[in-house]
């Protein structure tokens, strides 16, 4: 299936960069620089997907702006900020705007977005074809996992996380006690780094838990091995 991306970038280079690096994977790509012209192409049509970065010429907040207003047009629409913006508190805010993945440009390479779109995109075929109402709802003591909303709670609070932080805890907590190796968590958010890369991801995916919750240890490390759910 041919799928469309719009790209809201106003770095004449990094634009051109991530177009060419797009259509080489047989997407569709439209491209602005500014949130007006961004709006005005959203309002005609809709993409199957959109990057926005945050700052946009003298605008600081634009790509939140927009992120809020592809919101009003459709609820479910995959986004993706790719911005230089990296603190914890742009990225809270975009999660909470209803981003599907918040990427910074100083780690992300063209070789790795087409595949974080890639799996993106198998993740909106398996929602249309409805696959994702049968299993959809994990729930553990005070963990709630909902698959097709991509969304976390622990003690009925919502947990933030990235896509890559999402099906990383999906794969580990679906089956409590079982052991997910490194390369299996690679497999399941559908990415390929360093064991030490992994260990990251899960390092953050326990920050954001104990920012509820100062005592959770339900994800345990196995050394060499890799990780479990572990329920008590």
């Amino acid at each position: 299936m041919g799928y469309s991306i719009a790209i809201v970038e106003d770095d004449p280079q990094l634009q051109e960069n991530y177009i060419k690096a797009l259509e080489r994977e047989g997407y569709e790509v439209s491209a602005y620089a500014g949130k007006a012209e961004a709006i005005e192409a959203f309002e005609e049509r809709l993409p199957d997907l959109v990057i926005l970065d945050i700052m946009l010429g003298d605008e600081l907040d634009a790509g939140f702006e927009l992120c809020r207003h592809l919101r009003s047009l459709s609820p479910t629409i995959p986004v993706i900020f790719l911005t230089a913006r990296n603190s914890d508190i742009d990225r809270v805010s975009g999660l909470r705007l209803g981003a599907w993945d918040y990427l910074t440009k100083d780690v992300t390479t063209l070789d790795f977005l087409p595949a974080r779109i890639a799996a993106m995109f198998r993740t909106v075929e398996i929602l249309r074809s409805g696959q994702a109402e049968s299993e959809h709802i994990i729930e553990h003591s005070q963990l709630r996992i909902d698959e097709a909303r991509k969304e976390v709670y622990w003690r009925e609070k919502p947990v933030l996380l990235t896509l890559t932080e999402f099906w990383i805890l999906y794969s580990i907590a679906r089956r409590p006690g079982h052991l997910k190796s490194h390369e299996q968590l690679m497999d399941a958010a559908s990415v390929v780094v360093t064991n030490n890369a992994i260990s990251a991801h899960i390092k953050r995916i326990r920050n954001k838990f104990r920012e509820i919750d100062p005592d959770f240890d339900h994800i345990r490390s196995e050394y060499g091995m890799g990780y479990r759910w572990q329920m008590a």
